[in-house]
């Protein structure tokens, strides 16, 4: 046997395992939509009766502390503490921690809020690089911000949780902005069950181009350009027709960085972030799962879908290739540091179900794709292309994959309704068939190069050129 028929054969055995992988990874797709659905259904369901006024007022609201980790965030840093001013929620505290930025970050803060050094005592939980300062703003008593050494964002956020005076914690991204009532709503589920829910995330959305007054989401609009709409798509297939669905099983292993509200003794008792890796959200939500499971407490980690963080997206190709390096280096990291996991009963449907999917398709999965679309290009090359698997292979990657995305905006139209144009939709449902011919290659390409040169312990916090919120409330046509 020559090596031009062992080549042969093994492509023709790979693309055979390219369309089960797809068929395995579709039927899971369709699994966590119909529980996303369900849970989704349940949720406004019951949104419908909730008091929102009622329970501004009530003695159950548990205070909350608020962390902003910043690193040169110059540009929105004073535009995502103003907009936290204008929460819906009486008994907070904004901390915000400023991680040895190079920039004006600290001394915008100064300017905006009138900031003075204090002394403050604190039991430090947990190990940080040095505090240099600690501010309390003069015109706002209940902002605080935390001048340190730089240690990257997960040292920044145990800071944050030392420091924190209130039993919940929340970190939000610097480059965010929460609508007025998310922090009221992705609460709720502390108050409706405060013995077994020990953390729940919310819903982020892309904020390029829309109108922003003051630090306050007045006007939700699609970006402008191609990329960032390519990313609400992708944001929205994430969220509501995936991470929903996982949270209906008690497997959410990502709460996002940019939103997410936990109990602080759990955090302090699983040892807080960890410094060591970039994808410091998702690790800390898989040592809480381990932990929890380990101790046989029963536990809920919900997300709340109607309760939305707007963030800047990446509009230049640049930033865009870095966050999704920094996004896969995360998971890799997180995936290495709790491999006992894996297919392991003892941890439920998390190591049962989530943590596999996570291996085998998050992980693995864009380098098995990217081999695919490279063993099609050499079988067509061979002259041995079988037109009935360039079929199926089209239909198991490529319209399955328009499916689900202008499914997930589909339910964004009924359910959250956040863009009030109809012609907004009409160009989400059209870039929802367009990612697939392009933008989900690029992100597979990425990923899969970012597998490939992996190095495990980084806890860079990387720049991404996002720019200020937009205060024009133009938009273009396509």
């Amino acid at each position: 046997m020559n090596w031009k028929t062992i080549l042969i054969n093994f492509i023709n055995g790979y693309n055979y395992f390219i369309i089960f992988y797809f068929l395995v990874l579709n039927i899971i797709y369709v699994i966590v939509l119909l529980l996303s659905i369900k849970g989704l259904y349940y949720y406004l369901k019951r949104s419908q009766y909730e008091g929102y006024s009622d329970l501004l007022s009530s003695s159950f609201l548990p205070g909350i502390s608020i962390l902003v980790p910043c690193y040169n965030e110059e540009n929105t840093i004073v535009d995502n503490v103003k907009s936290l001013l204008h929460l819906e929620y009486n008994d907070t505290e904004i901390i915000v921690i400023n991680d040895g930025s190079t920039d004006q970050s600290l001394e915008h803060l100064k300017e905006e809020f009138n900031l003075h050094e204090i002394d403050r005592v604190y039991k430090k939980q947990i190990e940080t690089q040095a505090i240099n300062d600690i501010y309390l703003s003069a015109t706002i008593p209940n902002l605080v911000v935390i001048d340190k050494e730089n240690g990257g964002k997960a040292d920044a956020l145990n800071a944050g949780v030392n420091i924190a005076e209130y039993d919940l914690v929340t970190a939000i991204d610097a480059d965010s902005i929460l609508e007025t009532d998310s922090l009221l709503k992705v609460v709720i589920p502390f108050i409706e069950n405060p013995k077994e829910v020990v953390a729940t995330g919310g819903i982020v959305r892309i904020a390029n181009n829309s109108k922003v007054d003051r630090g306050f989401m007045e006007e939700p609009k699609l970006p402008k350009a191609d990329l960032p709409r390519f990313q609400v798509v992708e944001y929205l297939r994430a969220f509501l027709t995936s991470r929903v669905g996982w949270g209906e099983i008690n497997s959410l292993l990502i709460v996002s960085g940019a939103f997410g509200v936990f109990k602080k003794d759990i955090v302090a008792q699983v040892g807080g972030y960890t410094a060591k890796t970039i994808g410091e959200d998702m690790e800390l939500i898989i040592k809480i799962h381990r932990y929890l499971r380990e101790e046989e407490q029963d536990y809920q980690i919900p997300l709340v879908s109607d309760a939305t963080c707007w963030t800047q997206g990446p509009s230049d190709f640049k930033s865009f290739v870095g966050q999704r390096k920094r996004w896969q280096r995360g998971l890799m990291d997180s995936i290495i540091n709790h491999w006992k996991l894996l297919f392991n009963p003892n941890y439920g449907t998390v190591g049962m179900f989530a943590f596999p999917y996570y291996v085998i398709f998050e992980m693995f999965g864009p380098l098995l794709e990217f081999l695919g679309y490279c063993s099609i290009g050499a079988a067509y090359f061979l002259g041995i292309l079988n037109p009935s698997f360039v079929l199926i292979f089209f239909l198991l990657a490529v319209l399955y994959g328009v499916f689900i995305s202008t499914s997930a905006i589909g339910v964004e139209a009924y359910a959250e309704q956040r863009y009030d144009s109809i012609l907004d939709y009409i160009r989400l449902f059209l870039y929802g068939v367009l990612e697939n011919f392009g933008y989900r290659q690029l992100n597979t390409i990425i990923r899969a190069f970012s597998l490939i040169g992996y190095t495990p312990g980084s806890n860079e916090w990387g720049t991404i050129d996002k720019g200020k919120f937009d205060n024009d409330n133009s938009d273009v046509e396509l």
